[in-house]
């Protein structure tokens, strides 16, 4: 699978290490930016990993910045996207089973390395469920999106 990830500053970090736990996994890695600890903004790192999903370079992004709320708020401006902010592995397999969340945005500042591998690999082992209910709850946020732009 061909992940975009992207990271700011202060994900900048914990992002190296996932590129690496993903190219030992067999994925093909996109790697967005940042390339250092340098201050950069992060809705410019979210804006390229959105894209990337959108114009069909990647099946899946990762964002990383110090929470994770920052990069998800401006990922979710893109339409197409469903960015969540996930720290524990259950919401980020049952964010893409449920609401078929196409990146996770994860807070370097809030998880370790370990827990952040965990997560990450909950996040790509998921697929929606296609149930009926996960669909139409789907289809009604992609109606909330059309609605507004």
């Amino acid at each position: 699978m061909t992940i975009a990830i992207g990271g700011d500053h202060a994900g900048y970090e914990l992002k190296q290490l996932l590129i690496g736990e993903l190219k030992q996994s067999g994925h093909q890695v996109l790697d967005l930016g940042t390339g250092s600890t340098d201050p950069v903004d992060y809705p410019d790192i979210a804006r390229a990993v959105g894209q990337a999903l959108v114009e069909g370079k990647a099946v899946r992004g990762i964002l990383v910045c110090g929470s994770g709320v920052g990069a998800s708020i401006a990922a979710n401006k893109i339409r197409g996207i469903r960015a969540g902010v996930c720290h524990d592995t259950y919401s980020a397999h049952q964010g893409v089973e449920h609401d078929h969340m196409n990146i996770l945005c994860v807070g370097a500042r809030v998880v370790g390395p370990a827990l952040a591998r965990e997560i990450v690999m909950a996040f790509l082992h998921a697929e929606f469920s296609q149930d009926e209910r996960h669909i139409r709850r789907v289809n009604k946020i992609l109606d909330i999106e059309a609605r507004q732009r």
